[in-house]
């Protein structure tokens, strides 16, 4: 007889540091060894309009300057953006989040995310001061 889904369901609060890429594989993995659940998804939300998440190389920093870089060229700050109601990192803040994620779903196994020997997963704020944002990890499975 099949084993009934269990949900867990838990929100971090994560102060990030104004531009940049902040690590958060180990406390979403805290999280899901916390939820007891050996085989499932974890999804992760982050509940902002100017920061984003990604996964990605956790091994050489490089990789995570070349990516800021090449963001700020994508899309610069002084782009005459109609919205600047916060100032000239507001507006390229929303398009870098559009077309990043919000949000991340990672196969969870044996207790732990299945999540590639380079693959960390981070928040990336895109605003130039830190903020409080909120990520909400959701793990579902048996």
């Amino acid at each position: 007889m099949p084993t009934a889904t269990q949900h867990y369901q838990k929100s971090l609060q994560i102060k990030t540091a104004g531009k940049s890429l902040q690590k958060i594989t180990s406390q979403v993995q805290n999280i899901v060894k916390e939820s007891g659940i050996d085989t499932g998804l974890c999804t992760i939300f982050l509940r902002h309009t100017s920061a984003s998440l990604i996964i990605q190389e956790n091994a050489d920093p490089d990789v995570l300057r070349d990516l800021e870089n090449f963001f700020s060229k994508l899309v610069p700050e002084d782009g005459h953006y109609i919205h600047s109601t916060e100032g000239p990192d507001d507006m390229p803040a929303h398009i870098r989040t559009a077309i990043t994620h919000t949000s991340e779903q990672i196969p969870v196994s044996r207790g732990r995310l299945v999540l590639g020997t380079w693959q960390g997963i981070y928040i990336w704020e895109h605003r130039s001061f830190s903020h409080n944002r909120e990520l909400v990890v959701h793990i579902s499975g048996t």
